[in-house]
């Protein structure tokens, strides 16, 4: 079955009862046993629910797994994945990485005694040097948030796997529909269902595919035990969704060839982060590893105040949280999503605060063209 294809007929698709072509909403939280014990497969609804059993089903197929689960949110499904391990466990992580994760990493879990590490993954040669003997994983983000930096999912993975490490991906950038980490030796792969998945603003919603039935029934329990589970609603407009993210990533990519071909030759922008561009340091590894660049670039117009006359102007891009929508969003990721990091944290990474982030929606892409330049006419 090929990807457009499992979108739509992935997973469980309508109601056998009724021959609804729509899995149904199963509004619903608990369910009538004939006996004690004795039930068709459902007692509760944090225990399980049709709605999301099916987008958990959904979301397996398209990457490849023995099992899927969703959460109230991407931060739930990252917090749930990283209860896997005990206190004293060590993980190392990509260090542009969403800085929701770098706040429940250092903020949150660190207080259980989890260790982590921030290191730049797209030279595994750092990765071997953050090793300790306490290791149990190593969490990657490739394309990365904000910088775009890849990582060669295949080559980490095989190295991880010699050490005896667990390899996670977070895969909201590039989605299933261009990237299966799974396929390239991946163990967990997460996803802010937020974004690309859901695609339309309005659910909140986090992924989780395991490889390995001891991982699946280890996650279950985690998943059961703290609750943080999807209502029913909110899987049935990812499942929705996820019918059209085909069609709307090669749009999103379409839209983005050219805003990128605009931003490449504006004087005011100083610096480009796309994968895409043959001149990114790691174009050949992500044309590798996966079949499309997606629909997010960040760019540097030289300072804060560049940045803040521009989001003043800007017309089509919303300036807010989030990407992967319809719409255009339009960020700084210095003050909004990546405020949690330390200034000189962010700094050492190149989060500079001219620093903008766009997630390039399905306007018409002159619109947008047009809308850039005018902005950026300081």
């Amino acid at each position: 079955m090929r990807k457009k294809t499992q979108l739509i007929h992935g997973g469980i698709v309508g109601d056998e009862q009724t021959g609804a072509v729509s899995v149904p909403i199963y509004q619903v939280s608990t369910y009538k046993q004939e006996a004690v014990g004795k039930h068709k497969g459902y007692e509760y609804s944090r225990t399980g629910n049709p709605t999301r059993h099916a987008l958990e089903e959904l979301i397996k197929d398209l990457e490849g797994g023995v099992a899927g689960f969703a959460f109230g949110s991407g931060m739930a499904a990252i917090t749930a994945t990283v209860m896997l391990f005990n206190s004293g466990d060590h993980i190392i992580l990509t260090d542009d990485v969403y800085g929701g994760t770098y706040r429940v990493m250092n903020k949150v879990l660190n207080r259980f005694g989890i260790e982590s590490t921030f290191v730049d993954t797209s030279d595994v040669e750092n990765i071997k040097k953050a090793l300790k003997p306490n290791t149990k994983a190593l969490y990657i983000e490739t394309p990365t948030n904000p910088l775009l930096k890849i990582t060669d999912i295949e080559a980490v993975s095989n190295w991880a796997k010699s050490e005896d490490l667990l390899t996670i991906v977070d895969n909201t950038f590039s989605t299933p529909y261009w990237q299966n980490p799974i396929k390239l030796g991946a163990d967990i792969v997460l996803h802010s269902a937020t974004k690309y998945l859901g695609g339309h603003s309005d659910v909140v919603a986090g992924l989780v595919v395991v490889n390995d039935n001891k991982l699946a029934e280890d996650l279950h329990f985690i998943q059961n035990s703290t609750g943080g589970v999807l209502g029913p609603q909110d899987s049935w407009l990812l499942i929705r969704g996820i019918k059209t993210l085909g069609v709307r990533m090669e749009e999103h990519e379409t839209n983005t060839n050219k805003i990128v071909e605009f931003l490449s030759t504006h004087p005011k922008v100083e610096k480009i982060y796309y994968p895409g561009l043959p001149s990114h340091p790691y174009h050949e590894i992500a044309q590798k590893q996966g079949s499309g660049f997606g629909g997010m670039l960040s760019f540097d117009v030289g300072s804060e105040e560049a940045a803040d006359k521009l989001l003043a102007k800007i017309k089509y891009f919303t300036l807010a949280e989030s990407l992967g929508a319809v719409e255009s969003l339009i960020s700084v990721p210095a003050k909004m999503t990546h405020a949690s990091i330390p200034p000189e944290r962010r700094q050492e990474l190149g989060i500079t605060d001219g620093l903008v982030r766009i997630s390039v929606g399905l306007e018409d892409v002159e619109d947008l063209i047009e809308d850039l330049k005018q902005a950026l006419e300081l």
